[in-house]
């Protein structure tokens, strides 16, 4: 380390650990939780001025810039960003040295199975990476890379308080503020700590956790203003008739989330066979983005979009089919080439478009059901839960997102049946995480 990094560390050292006593977690995950919504914000709004350079996108409504380039464009920006950004990672990679096996790339990995030390320079190139991928409509979210950047943070900081700190923690802490700021949803991010890595994470760590996630959140609301990211007006509590079904989408979207996760299991198997190149895996799977595009723009993007129209103006039953269909082969094909991105965002989709099709389902069979937001909700919590495997988490997600209480009471059993079930049909979560006896 050059001398003139020496003193600005020892001097951050010595203000970030005066505080050894009880509530030092604490002042360590309110720091933690505070840079890691400016961390996301300043991401996003990186990404929100490359997708208007790119395609000419406003606010992130990747769908409407699809719609609106003509169809050569629509065709080849996911291949060519696809391409660029594999080549980043390509010739970065060819001039590292080996990752020292106590680092990780992936935050989720550093807490549960490692020792919290994360590849920053890795970790940046992904970031790089997704901001390509994404900002040139690859079918994945831009979440990850949002809540991956949180908790490099969040490691930085934890490596420059010392070993007073424990470093799985603060990183955990990172991760619920990057979440918490990334859907504006801070009790979920706290929760998604707890469930996903409640294996290495004592549940008596929790308080930190907490704070740092609700710090984030209050940081975005300062920068943004108070929202929710699905606007929609006050939703009726389902009736005694209506709750049945409702509880009930559980069990079927088991087995929707199993088979999104063998599915996506299967394409990143069918790459590796094909053993392309980095860059040509990147290309191919914007390709195929592309060529879907041109029969259904919504293919592009996280699908957030999508998912906030289907809550408002739902299109017929047979075109939502039609884009659940194409949108799952883009999810798998960019996924499955290795390019950098979310799946939590996407898989809101997928449940959203379930929530509809069940909607649709029973109206024909002529039984009472809900309004049809209720099961569109309804449906992305209990998809979540199923890929997750964290119902707690899935249910205050939907909840914080959509901000509606009134639904809390029958969404939770409905997100633990779909969780229980979809363990027993995937062991592994989205996320590679072994289900716990």
């Amino acid at each position: 380390m050059s001398l003139f990094w020496r003193g600005p560390l020892r001097l951050a050292r010595r203000v970030l650990g005066i505080p050894r006593a009880p509530w030092a977690d604490l002042v360590m995950a309110l720091t933690v939780g505070s840079v890691g919504a400016l961390v996301v914000e300043g991401f996003r709004a990186v990404l929100f001025r490359l997708e208007a350079l790119f395609v000419g996108a406003s606010g992130g409504h990747l769908v409407s810039a699809a719609r609106d380039l003509v169809p050569e464009a629509r065709f080849f920006a996911p291949a060519l960003g696809a391409l660029v950004a594999g080549l980043v990672l390509w010739l970065a990679e060819r001039g590292r040295p080996p990752t020292p096996w106590r680092r990780s790339g992936d935050y989720i990995e550093a807490v549960s199975i490692g020792n919290g030390r994360l590849d920053l320079t890795g970790g940046m190139l992904k970031a790089i990476a997704s901001l390509l991928v994404v900002s040139t409509g690859g079918a994945v979210g831009r979440e990850g890379a949002m809540v991956l950047l949180a908790a490099m943070a969040a490691s930085v900081l934890g490596r420059i308080a010392g070993r007073q700190f424990e470093l799985r923690l603060v990183v955990s802490c990172g991760a619920a503020a990057g979440l918490a700021a990334a859907y504006h949803a801070p009790l979920a991010g706290a929760m998604f700590v707890a469930e996903l890595l409640l294996g290495s994470l004592a549940l008596a760590q929790l308080g930190p956790v907490i704070v740092a996630a609700v710090v984030s959140h209050g940081i975005t609301t300062l920068i943004v203003g108070q929202t929710s990211l699905f606007e929609i007006g006050p939703l009726a509590a389902p009736g005694v008739a209506q709750a049945g079904p409702l509880v009930a989408m559980g069990l079927v979207a088991a087995i929707v989330g199993a088979a999104v996760l063998y599915w996506l299991d299967g394409v990143r198997k069918l790459y590796a066979r094909i053993a392309l190149p980095l860059p040509l895996a990147f290309a191919l799977g914007g390709l195929v983005v592309g060529t879907l595009s041109l029969w259904r723009p919504e293919v592009w993007g996280n699908g957030y979009s999508t998912t906030a129209r289907f809550l408002v103006d739902p299109p017929v039953w047979h075109v939502v089919a039609a884009i659940l269909v194409l949108k799952v082969i883009a999810i798998a094909a960019t996924t499955g080439s290795g390019a950098p991105g979310g799946v939590f965002t996407p898989t809101l989709f997928v449940g959203a478009a379930f929530g509809l099709l069940t909607a649709a389902a029973l109206n024909a069979l002529g039984l009472p059901v809900a309004s049809t937001p209720v099961y569109v909700l309804f449906g992305m919590a209990t998809v979540l839960a199923a890929t997750t495997h964290a119902p707690v988490m899935a249910a205050l997600m939907v909840f914080e997102m959509a901000r509606q209480y009134a639904l809390l009471t029958t969404l939770l059993p409905a997100c633990v049946i779909a969780a229980l079930v979809a363990r027993r049909l995937h062991a592994r979560s989205v996320y590679g995480l072994a289900a716990t006896p």
